[in-house]
């Protein structure tokens, strides 16, 4: 028997979203990867490093599959509970995870790493990026790109202005990173498919990822999702387009 609206939503409105773990949603929604593969991407430059800092780590799962690891190795997270997630799984790693501040500069000498990483962060510092960047070291990141998932946050906020459809584009990142005196090496854009299959996955997605709807909550948004359940158990899974860009640069 189909489950109702009301299980649906009280059990994805119960669940963790702590950490960057999405298998949550196995089985109740699909994100199609972009080609590059990041992880392997990454863990190829962190094999060959001497000095890394990840930002925005998340719960540190992404750094955590990495298949060797620099002899120094650090990174940073803002959100608290991310910070408890990432230093339980990295410390043992040999990485060492420092709680920061997303709007003060990164805690760190200049010059201290020859590889930053990041994928999905929140906001991309370019001058302190390219301050605590060796001579010759290098930026690389995967981030979200503009007008992600945009359908899904239409639905919810209706039409979105033309400066907030053109926020992260990668046109931005090659500006912000000239300017901090970086050379671009790469810089890539895709677009992909994304499918919800039950409400339950929408409120999830929309719980952890919380800059798509920032003032989400079930009870705000409750007719909004009866709505969009009702659509999808007639038509569906809910389509959207998920946009994703590579940005690798090099301090000279």
């Amino acid at each position: 028997m189909p489950r109702t609206f009301e299980e649906l939503v009280a059990e994805a409105d119960a669940v963790s979203v702590d950490g960057w773990d999405f298998s949550w949603l196995d089985g109740r929604a699909t994100e199609q990867r972009p080609s590059w593969g990041y992880q392997r991407a990454m863990s190829d430059r962190l094999a060959r490093a001497n000095a890394s800092l990840d930002i925005d780590t998340g719960g540190g799962e992404v750094l955590a599959k990495a298949e060797k690891l620099p002899r120094t190795a650090a990174a940073t997270e803002s959100w608290p509970p991310n910070v408890v997630k990432a230093t339980a799984l990295l410390h043992p790693l040999g990485v060492v995870l420092v709680a920061t501040d997303e709007d003060a500069p990164l805690p760190f000498a200049d010059g201290a790493f020859d590889l930053v990483t990041s994928r999905h962060p929140v906001r991309t510092w370019w001058q302190e990026i390219a301050r605590v960047l060796a001579p010759g070291g290098t930026y690389f990141s995967q981030q979200v790109g503009p007008e992600s998932v945009f359908e899904l946050v239409e639905y919810f906020l209706g039409p979105l202005s033309a400066e907030q459809r053109r926020g992260r584009h990668p046109d931005l990142a090659r500006e912000g990173a000239t300017a901090a005196g970086l050379d671009i090496v790469d810089l890539r854009l895709e677009k992909l498919r994304t499918e919800f299959f039950d409400i339950g996955a929408v409120v999830y997605f929309l719980r952890k990822v919380i800059w798509m709807v920032p003032d989400f909550s079930v009870e705000k948004y409750r007719d909004r999702l009866r709505g969009l359940h009702e659509r999808i158990e007639s038509e569906g899974p809910f389509v959207a387009t998920t946009t994703r860009y590579l940005v690798e640069a090099r301090k000279p």
